[in-house]
């Protein structure tokens, strides 16, 4: 009996650390992929190190926008926004266009480098997520 427990309870360890480094290495990808489609949509606004421009495009340096609800974040991306918004202090009032052009698995990447880079470190964002707020009216 005890020999079943101890051999069931190594099974489930080496499960969960497969399991673990396996997501790891998705994380890794996706995060990889990301950092393309934020060099090709995002830089310019929002500048190589995360740090936007003062007084027109936020930061996304451990902002509560970035840290924080995962849906509020994709809708952003996927609906753009367009109202003034206060983050760290600061007013910010520039509109940022939509991306609903980009695909599920291009915004769960980009928003995955972006809660991973700039010294964020945040859960990934996947594309069921990005799709589950995209069908959302």
């Amino acid at each position: 009996m005890n020999k079943r427990i101890i051999t069931l309870g190594l099974l489930v360890l080496v499960v969960l650390l497969v399991q673990s480094q396996t997501g790891d290495v998705k994380s890794k990808a996706s995060i990889k992929r990301g950092k393309l489609v934020y060099n090709k949509y995002c830089l310019t606004c929002h500048q190589a190190d995360g740090g936007g421009v003062p007084r027109m495009n936020p930061p996304l340096i451990k902002t509560e926008y970035v840290a924080q609800d995962k849906d509020r974040l994709i809708g952003i991306v996927l609906k753009g926004f367009n109202q003034p918004i206060e983050i760290n202090g600061e007013e910010y009032s520039n509109v940022m266009a939509s991306h609903a052009f980009l695909t599920d698995l291009e915004v769960a990447d980009v928003l995955t480098y972006v809660r991973n880079s700039f010294g964020n470190k945040y859960a990934a964002i996947t594309p069921a997520e990005v799709k589950s707020v995209r069908s959302k009216k």
